[in-house]
C-alpha cells in the first residue's frame, strides 16, 4: 500500500504544480480560484453519484463532517493567502516558500509545543529547509510576497493535519466532495464580504475563461483527492515529502518559461535545498 500511496502522491504533485502555474498566469488569482472552486465542486459532484452507488452508499460521520468543515475554512484561507502572494511575487519564489515552510512549521510545533526530538538527518533537513527558504526569499526583488507565502505554508500545515485525521473517518472521495463543495460556497461568500467592507477590489485584469477554470478546477480536485486517498493508505510523513517534488519543477518552470530570471541560480538552489530538507524530515 505504501508504494501505491507514493505513486498517488507523485501524480498529485504533477497536478498541483500544473494548476499553480495556470493560476499564476491567469490574471487575478482570487477571481480564478472563485471559478476554479466552482468547477472543482462540479467535477466532484459528477463523480459522486456513481462512486456512491458502487461503494455501497457510504455516509459521513458527524466527526468527519466537522473536520471537513474545519479543513474547508483553512483551505479557503489558504486560497486567499496564496492569491495575495502570487499577486505580489514571482512563481519561482512564492511556491518554494509556501510549500517548504509547511513541513518546517509542523516540525517547529512538534519541537516547541510537543517536546519532540529529531534525529541527525532530520536536524539536517531543518537546516536545509531554512537555507532553502531564506535563499528563495532573498532572491526576490522585493520581499512583499514573503509573509503571505509563509502564512500560506502555515495554512497548508494546518489543513493537512486536519485532513490526516478526517479522511480516516470517511471514504476519501466523499470527504473530498464535501470539502470542495464547502470551498465553492465559502470563497465567493468571503469575496463578497471583503468587497462590501472595501477590503478587496478585483483588479482590472481579464477573468479566466470557463475552459481555463475547468482545467484548473479539475486538476485542483484530482490532485487533492489523490493526496487524501494516499493519506488513507500511508502516514503523512511518507506522503508529504513525495508530493513536494513539485517545488523544484515549478521553480524551474517559473525561471525558464515565465522568464523570472533575476537571481535564477539562487531560486533553483533554494528550491533544491527545500526539497532535500523535506525528504530528510521523513527519515
Amino acid at each position: 500500500m505504501i508504494a501505491v500511496a507514493v505513486g498517488m502522491a507523485i501524480v498529485a504533485a504533477a497536478f498541483h504544480g500544473t494548476w499553480n502555474v495556470l493560476v499564476k498566469v491567469s490574471g487575478d488569482p482570487l477571481a480564478t480560484f472563485r471559478r476554479a472552486t466552482f468547477t472543482a465542486a462540479a467535477v466532484a459532484t459528477v463523480s459522486l453519484v456513481p462512486a456512491w452507488l458502487i461503494f455501497g452508499r457510504p455516509s459521513l460521520t458527524p466527526a468527519a463532517a466537522l473536520l471537513c468543515l474545519l479543513s474547508s475554512v483553512l483551505e479557503t484561507t489558504y486560497l486567499w493567502l496564496l492569491s495575495t502572494a502570487y499577486r505580489r511575487g514571482e512563481l519561482s519564489a512564492v511556491y518554494p516558500i509556501a510549500r517548504g515552510s509547511a513541513p518546517l512549521l509542523s516540525v517547529l510545533v512538534g519541537l516547541i509545543l510537543l517536546g519532540e526530538r529529531l534525529s541527525g538527518p532530520q536536524l539536517l533537513g531543518v537546516g536545509l529547509l531554512l537555507v532553502g527558504i531564506l535563499s528563495v526569499t532573498v532572491s526576490q526583488a522585493r520581499g512583499r510576497a514573503t509573509l503571505p507565502a509563509l502564512l500560506t505554508g502555515l495554512a497548508i500545515a494546518a489543513y493537512s493535519s486536519v485532513d490526516r485525521v478526517g479522511v480516516r473517518l470517511a471514504s476519501p472521495w466523499l470527504y473530498a466532495w464535501l470539502l470542495f463543495t464547502l470551498m465553492a460556497i465559502e470563497l465567493p461568500l468571503t469575496i463578497w464580504v471583503a468587497s462590501a467592507l472595501k477590503l478587496y477590489r478585483q483588479p482590472e485584469a481579464a477573468l479566466p475563461t470557463w475552459r481555463q477554470s475547468t482545467v484548473i478546477g479539475a486538476f485542483f480536485w484530482a490532485g487533492y483527492f489523490l493526496v487524501l486517498w494516499a493519506l488513507s493508505l500511508a502516514p503523512l510523513a511518507v506522503v508529504a515529502p513525495v508530493r513536494e517534488i513539485a517545488i523544484v519543477a515549478v521553480a524551474v518552470w517559473g525561471v525558464w518559461r515565465l522568464r523570472e530570471r533575476e537571481r535564477a541560480a539562487m531560486k533553483i538552489s533554494g528550491a533544491l535545498a527545500t526539497l532535500a530538507g523535506v525528504a530528510l524530515l521523513a527519515v
